[in-house]
């Protein structure tokens, strides 16, 4: 199975994608950790456009069809990057699920945004100004919407997991 996992920044999905990834031993696919390792090699520099997803979605078909499931976790703001990973997940014959994670409290979002480190040596990280510009198109499809406002990670993993995409997940992790 492909997770998708997909929000503006601030939001909590990379807390949210390594703890369920943990949680049911899926590999973990974030498209911030491709695109500082494509500028440290010197190819390019930030923004560097859309490799970072392009090397996400081929090492995420590689691993469904190895049989593993995968947690991809990037913005995702771009219906042409979603349907993107469910294309992915189609030529593996894999099946999918698409997950975004906001925070509906604004002055929550806004601390997180202020208060949060990079966990990624040179990555730039956006301002609570470039994240209420951000190019974000609001989704065209049926997907899980997880509010993480107001909960710690714990809680909102929680949460996912006992929807029933997960039902079997659930069984095979504990």
């Amino acid at each position: 199975m492909l997770i998708v996992i997909g929000g503006l920044p601030g939001t909590g999905k990379t807390t949210l994608a390594r703890l369920l990834a943990a949680r049911i031993r899926a590999v973990y696919l974030r498209v911030d950790t491709i695109e500082q390792a494509v500028v440290r090699s010197g190819l390019t520099k930030h923004p560097v456009g859309p490799v970072g997803y392009v090397v996400g979605y081929a090492l995420a078909r590689e691993q469904l069809q190895q049989g593993l499931t995968v947690v991809a976790e990037s913005v995702n703001p771009l219906a042409i990057t979603r349907d993107s990973w469910l294309g992915a997940a189609q030529d593996a014959g894999a099946p999918a699920v698409e997950v975004e994670v906001v925070c509906s409290n604004p002055v929550e979002h806004r601390e997180r945004i202020v208060s949060r480190s990079v966990d990624i040596p040179g990555l730039p990280l956006p301002g609570w100004p470039d994240v209420l510009d951000y190019d974000y198109q609001p989704w065209n499809r049926d997907h899980i919407v997880l509010d993480t406002a107001g909960e710690n990670p714990d809680e909102s993993l929680y949460r996912l997991l006992r929807r029933p995409e997960f039902g079997a997940l659930r069984t095979e992790s504990g």
